[in-house]
């Protein structure tokens, strides 16, 4: 009884809230005539379930999908409903779990009519709604918990009984959009980062889902996150590449287009959300991120595995181009379908008139993106297992979710990732330990997390220092060359105080291999430069300037030209703190040098796989190489 009550004081709270700003109403955005569409009105309109059909029956890769969501939706049938459990401060794993619930379910329930999933769905949302709250101090997890509601409800309206609506409707209010209008916790607003693109479209479901008990309301969370949005996604220029690496680009943008799809569903329209060219470009960064081996550039804190991505073939359409989903052919010819994907259902929706198939190689080998976190990737091919694939990177330890990685590099050659990256630690675990992780100060306790500081990264090390955290590293030049394909990266304020500029070029040379070059001048001291190389690859040292590295059965081997004298060295990966994680597997390898002040060096280092049968004698000077914009 006092929960009923609490909700009506709310509802009543927030109607007096909407009639209010309803006189004074003056929307942007959202067009003041606009008619909303019946339920279900998110993604998919009443009737569209025979689109989906129509589609299932003739197209195998999505009918492996749908088979898998319903045979998920079986196994969810039978599990206990989630309960409020914290993972320290956060509920995220239970409202994203939710949103796979209850999306599964509905999906289900509206493809097949069959009765024991609308009842399990309809469970899932009354203990959702029965939780205390969401937990507004990490609003993530509000907004997470908003749209796996509002999707239930919406898709599931004419089947859920008056009182489970009542009831979902007023935790939506009271647990979704009441906190969203506390500005302790909607600073999300006006972050350039996940957190606006993730907030902004739980909350947005959450007032299109009950648009008719409050429209004024409504028409008011929509008009400020296609506002409010603008800001993260204008962090995509000036080509595509997203400022947080390949992880948080699944999550930020997969819920900036889930918001858009929205949009566009409801006002046949995104409110001018997809003008910018850079948003839509934001496609082949993703593709371009996976390597031949299908592991993805970890860099930041992002894991290693690639993954299908449900997002795509809404970028697909938009584009159309189908090639975009080359990646996403391979995932679903070659392995189950991601179930544990929370956003799968909507794959059946985006991009339904592309078959897979169908779906032609990307025609481009170099894919390069300035902005917040500049990035190269490069390889020979995307048809073969074995291509040669490189990707640097620049940016600044500043940013969101940033490694001091500037210059770090991977590369790909015989199917096998040889030069690695840590990626991300559990945040939790660190948390946990009382680790101040999210200070990003030149002093933070951040940089001495084992994994995050650019000791382990395959960069440069100067005298034992930790990168200039505000240091920004753009790409200064790029070509698509077949025969010498390449980036260049200007290190000089990452270094600045250290050396007197530095900057750092990798290219895939005759087809054959890669070789990373570096160029600088040492300050008015004499300065000790680290090389190094993590991989997973066993390592030896071979005379004075050679690494042997051997894989799977392949073998890789590391030369080093160097004007100076080297000494190659190996460090250890086991960290120092109780609070890092175990790196088992991994190793450091590289070199040292001592070099005097004032002196001008350049060094190059050639990776030559086993299948390399000859190599060039001579990396020119990083001036000389082959630029585009030339």
């Amino acid at each position: 009884m006092k929960q009923t009550k609490r909700n009506r004081f709310v509802v009543t709270g927030l109607l007096f809230l909407a009639i209010a700003a309803g006189l004074q109403a003056q929307w942007k955005h959202v067009p003041n005539d606009a008619k909303m569409p019946e339920h279900p009105r998110l993604l998919m309109l009443d009737g569209e379930e025979q689109t989906i059909k129509a589609i299932v029956a003739s197209d195998p890769a999505r009918a492996k999908v749908h088979r898998a969501i319903i045979d998920e939706c079986d196994r969810i049938a039978g599990l206990p409903e989630l309960e409020r459990i914290m993972t320290g401060k956060r509920l995220l794993s239970v409202s994203r779990e939710a949103i796979r619930r209850i999306f599964y379910l509905s999906y289900a329930y509206r493809m097949t009519a069959e009765a024991r999933y609308l009842a399990k769905a309809e469970r899932e949302m009354l203990a959702l709604a029965a939780f205390e709250d969401w937990n507004p101090s990490h609003f993530l997890d509000v907004a997470e918990a908003t749209m796996a509601l509002a999707i239930g409800y919406d898709w599931l309206y004419k089947h859920l009984s008056e009182a489970s609506r009542t009831t979902i409707a007023a935790a939506i209010l009271a647990k979704g959009l009441d906190p969203a209008l506390n500005d302790a916790y909607a600073w999300y607003l006006t972050a350039p980062h996940n957190w606006n693109q993730v907030c902004n479209a739980g909350i947005t479901f959450g007032a299109l889902a009950i648009h008719e008990n409050l429209p004024e309301l409504s028409r008011t969370f929509v008009d400020r996150a296609v506002e409010t949005v603008r800001l993260p996604m204008k962090d995509y220029e000036p080509d595509g590449a997203y400022p947080e690496g390949y992880g948080y680009w699944e999550y930020g943008t997969t819920f900036n287009v889930m918001l858009l799809s929205a949009l566009e569903k409801i006002y046949g329209t995104s409110l001018g959300l997809d003008a910018p060219p850079t948003f839509l470009k934001t496609a082949g960064y993703q593709q371009n991120m996976t390597g031949p081996s299908y592991l993805c550039y970890n860099y930041a804190d992002c894991g290693l595995g690639g993954s299908l991505s449900p997002a795509m073939f809404w970028f697909a359409a938009k584009r159309n181009d189908p090639s975009l989903l080359w990646n996403e052919k391979h995932y679903l010819e070659t392995r189950p379908a991601p179930v544990r994907d929370r956003i799968l259902p909507a794959l059946m929706i985006w991009g339904s008139d592309i078959r897979l198939d169908n779906v032609p190689p990307p025609q481009e080998l170099l894919w390069t993106g300035g902005g917040v976190t500049p990035v190269a990737l490069m390889r020979t091919s995307w048809t073969d297992g074995n291509a040669l694939f490189a990707g640097i990177k620049g940016g600044t330890a500043s940013s969101n979710h940033a490694h001091m990685d500037a210059g770090s590099f991977v590369i790909e050659a015989d199917g096998v990732r040889w030069a690695s990256d840590f990626g991300a630690q559990d945040y939790n675990s660190l948390e946990t330990n009382g680790v101040d992780l999210w200070n990003r100060a030149q002093n933070s306790q951040r940089w001495e997390v084992f994994r995050y500081s650019n000791r382990v990264h395959n960069t440069l090390t100067v005298d034992n220092q930790l990168h200039r955290v505000k240091g920004f590293a753009g790409i200064r030049s790029s070509s698509s060359s077949p025969d010498f394909m390449n980036a260049t990266v200007d290190l000089s304020e990452v270094f600045e105080g250290q050396l007197d500029g530095c900057t750092r070029g990798i290219a895939i040379v005759d087809r054959r291999y890669v070789a990373v070059r570096d160029e600088f001048r040492t300050a008015d001291r004499e300065t000790a430069i680290r090389w190094t190389l993590l991989t997973t690859a066993d390592a030896k040292l071979k005379g004075d300037k050679t690494i042997e590295l051997r894989k799977d059965g392949k073998k890789l081997t590391v030369e080093i030209s160097a004007p100076v004298k080297i000494t190659l060295k190996t460090w250890p990966t086991t960290p120092a703190h109780n609070y890092d994680a175990p790196n088992p597997g991994a190793t450091l390898v590289g070199f040292e040098a001592t070099i005097p002040a004032g002196t001008n060096v350049a060094w190059t280092v050639r990776f030559i796989p086993q299948s390399a049968r000859r190599t060039s004698a001579e990396i020119p000077e990083l001036a000389q190489w082959p630029n585009d914009s030339d």
